[in-house]
């Protein structure tokens, strides 16, 4: 069962991303998977609506996928957020990776929710035919877990965007997505990419990074890269004007646009530059600079590469 599962910190562009590879033949994009328990099934999220536009409870797809084994069971969702929660944040990502490369002993429960999350990939892989499934839960100590999972070939994509887009992106609510401090958002930002950095310790034919300015800037290329690290066969996607024909998709939570279908554009979106007030502009280019200058950005203010 081969996954590729995106990290990264929130409004990457991971639902793109993934959306665009679900047009591959034989890929599921199955959104963030992670948030099925308590979005789908619980109902205690932001949003509990598949990208194919139905209840998750009541998609052709997750409807069978929740009626069978340990997600059949009433109580399983509790149980899996009670996990998620414990062992899964951020901070946990060393831990969980020490454990997958046989450093340290696996919990019993970090390692009843590998099982719980390897049994929803082979019955949405079973039910939709899948050879190989995308899963953009951006939680890098997930990842870690499942890179030690038996069973599982999973290999890691980390997104990066510049944090000053992201703290631009956060200044305003997007659909169900609620707006965020670019202080708030630059902290995230440079913990989520911190643990997510630390997966590349699982070996290179297991962890690609990419940016997302270099996917808007060449969406063509960039699916190329990731379709071959992940073992991806089939046509590329993206037309060579940088437009991808997006059908329905079955993704649970995600970027609102993952709801948007038909022909899209990938462009890139440089309104942060100038539109981003120059106090959060410049906090977040100091709270974040050592990493943005890691990743290949420029750090002066108003300026970004890519």
């Amino acid at each position: 069962m081969r996954v590729l599962y995106i990290t990264g910190m929130m409004r990457c562009g991971s639902t793109m991303i993934g959306n665009v590879l679900n047009e591959v033949p034989g890929v599921l994009h199955v959104g963030e998977l992670h948030y099925l328990w308590r979005n789908g099934v619980l109902r205690n999220g932001t949003n509990s609506d598949c990208g194919c536009g139905e209840p998750v409870t009541l998609c052709p797809l997750w409807s069978g996928v929740l009626g069978t084994g340990v997600a059949a069971d009433p109580h399983a969702a509790a149980a899996v957020e009670a996990v998620q929660s414990a062992r899964l944040r951020a901070r946990h990502t060393p831990a969980r990776l020490a454990e997958s490369l046989g450093l340290r002993r696996t919990p019993a429960d970090v390692g009843w929710l590998t099982g719980v999350t390897t049994e929803l990939y082979r019955a949405a892989a079973s039910t939709s035919g899948s050879e190989v499934l995308v899963d953009g839960s951006k939680y890098p100590a997930e990842a870690a877990a499942l890179l030690g999972r038996k069973g599982l070939d999973v290999r890691v994509l980390h997104v990066v965007r510049d944090a000053r887009a992201t703290a631009y992106s956060y200044r305003k609510d997007k659909g169900y997505v609620e707006k965020m401090s670019a202080g708030r958002s630059t902290g995230t930002w440079a913990g989520v990419n911190a643990a997510s950095d630390l997966l590349a310790l699982a070996g290179r034919h297991r962890y690609l990074r990419v940016r997302h300015e270099d996917f808007s800037a060449r969406p063509r290329e960039v699916v190329d890269e990731v379709m071959a690290f992940a073992g991806m066969s089939g046509p590329n996607p993206v037309d060579v004007d940088g437009t991808v024909e997006l059908g329905v998709n079955h993704t649970v939570t995600g970027n609102p646009d993952r709801f948007h279908h038909g022909r899209v554009p990938i462009r890139a979106d440089r309104r942060w530059r100038t539109e981003l007030e120059w106090k959060p502009k410049a906090l977040t280019t100091a709270a974040a600079g050592p990493q943005l200058l890691r990743y290949g950005y420029r750090v002066r203010a108003g300026e970004g590469r890519g």
